[in-house]
């Protein structure tokens, strides 16, 4: 057997090179951030499906979402990750984790990892904003509409709210026993199977996928009372 070799920024990624075991540990990081460090409410952890394929879908807003996030699900959980935190010290713990790293330019094989992932029955993250914004989901990338449709996992709505409060920079880190809230929502099927694969499948999967998941985080934001960054603060 030939030495694995861990992938680095610009390199392609493939499904043996994530460590199924890092979430074992990584979770537990991510809970003591989001317990510990930060006063993290979480809401409906109950709806988080604990076995079988899932994929996750969460608003983004600020630096921390994929380690709270990461944190606060009820079971182990592999996130598609910017390539450019895949570096030095970070990049090192980022593997080590069980982390998926996108090249935004071409997540083509991101996506084919996170797909393998999947049909191991895991359940694999994703931000389909594709980069921190204001979190009201105005638009969405077609990765996950593309997992949804090739994997057939159900999807389930994240609204992350209060890491990025109105009128802070997207660099924004919340401050020692900030209070956070992390909201899940009811899993939903993204396309009928009867749709098949196409790219037909994928543009109806995408419009179902960004209309749920920004009616959750908008119901989310008036029932807990905590405002989305605006536009003008990107």
């Amino acid at each position: 057997m030939s030495e694995e070799r861990p992938a680095s920024p610009g390199q392609t990624i493939t499904a043996d090179q994530i460590k199924r075991w890092g979430p074992t540990w990584s979770r537990r990081v991510g809970t003591m951030l989001a317990k510990g460090v930060w006063n993290t409410r979480v809401v409906g952890a109950e709806r988080v499906p604990r076995t079988g394929r899932l994929l996750v879908a969460a608003n983004h807003t600020g630096i921390i979402d994929g380690p709270l996030l990461h944190g606060v699900i009820p079971r182990e959980s592999h996130m598609i990750i910017k390539e450019e935190m895949f570096s030095g010290v970070i990049g090192f713990l980022m593997r080590g984790a069980g982390q998926i790293p996108v090249d935004r330019r071409n997540g083509r094989a991101a996506l084919q990892t996170a797909l393998t992932l999947l049909q191991e029955d895991r359940l694999v993250g994703v931000f389909p904003e594709g980069t921190r914004g204001g979190g009201d989901v105005k638009q969405t990338k077609a990765g996950i509409a593309w997992l949804a449709v090739r994997s057939g996992a159900p999807v389930l709505p994240v609204a992350i709210l209060g890491t990025r409060p109105a009128g802070k920079k997207p660099g924004y880190i919340p401050g020692f026993r900030g209070r956070l809230l992390v909201e899940f929502g009811e899993p939903f099927v993204a396309v009928d199977p009867g749709a098949g694969v196409g790219r037909a499948a994928v543009t109806e999967a995408m419009g179902r996928i960004q209309q749920e998941l920004g009616a959750h985080v908008h119901g989310a934001s008036e029932r807990h009372d905590i405002p989305l960054p605006r536009s003008t603060e990107i």
